[in-house]
């Protein structure tokens, strides 16, 4: 299994627990507001709108709280100009991090992550620097109890997707980020359980980290994630399997 498939599932158990906290609303709202403000507010017209959508609905999100959200990107609702920031780093062992924000405040979040870096044996990269380690690909997680892999591909492959594997308990479909909405829609109309989807970034080659300094990077991919501005955070680090039994 890959370092990024490791830490795209250990992030996905996180944030099912942060849901059940409440520590994922305000991400959520902020990434419906920003959607809604650069696609509009018809979900059927914004593929990015239906996405934070549906993910704020399986996190629980009240309703209300979605279309005051929206209202606000439209412009329909008074709310805070939010602004979108992709900060490249380096971690522990020279491994590659794209930290994605939302912020109101681009001074303030850019100090605060400098030095959470600086704490944890990372640093800011020059723009550039980082980025053009990662492509872009779509990524949809379908829970693997009771599904027939072969019919499941066969719907995936149909709607546009690149590659089907079984990734620890879920079915990993991967497509390019122009067919990720028809294969996301396919996968539920055809009765699949859709356990998250997004776009995400996905490193053309892995850093392998070992001991102290793997323990050293899960930790600063933890506390970044924890941060209000930070939305996602990318890595190319492959972690060895006993970095998570602590």
């Amino acid at each position: 299994m890959s370092g990024h498939s490791k830490w795209a599932t250990i992030r996905r158990k996180k944030e099912k627990t942060d849901a059940a906290r409440g520590k994922t609303f305000s991400k959520l709202i902020k990434e419906i507001t920003i959607a809604a403000r650069m696609g509009g507010g018809d979900i059927n017209g914004n593929p990015r709108l239906r996405t934070a959508v549906d993910t704020a609905k399986a996190a629980n999100m009240p309703s209300s709280n979605i279309d005051k959200a929206i209202k606000k990107g439209t412009g329909e609702l008074p709310g805070v100009n939010y602004e979108e920031v992709t900060y490249e780093a380096y971690g522990p062992g020279g491994t590659a991090l794209l930290i994605e924000v939302v912020t109101d405040n681009r001074n303030r979040t850019v100090s605060e992550i400098r030095n959470m870096l600086g704490k944890n044996g990372g640093n800011i990269g020059e723009t550039g620097s980082v980025n053009w380690m990662f492509s872009r690909m779509g990524q949809i997680s379908v829970p693997a109890e009771g599904v027939d892999e072969d019919e499941l591909m066969m719907v995936g492959l149909e709607a546009g997707a690149e590659d089907i594997k079984l990734d620890d308990e879920a079915f990993l479909i991967s497509s390019s980020p122009e067919d990720f909405d028809a294969v996301r829609s396919a996968l539920a109309e055809a009765g699949y359980t859709v356990e998250s989807a997004e776009v995400e970034m996905i490193p053309q080659t892995y850093v392998p980290l070992e001991g102290t300094k793997a323990k050293q990077l899960l930790r600063l991919m933890d506390t970044l994630d924890e941060h209000d501005d930070v939305q996602q955070v990318w890595s190319n680090v492959d972690f060895p399997d006993d970095v998570f039994d602590d």
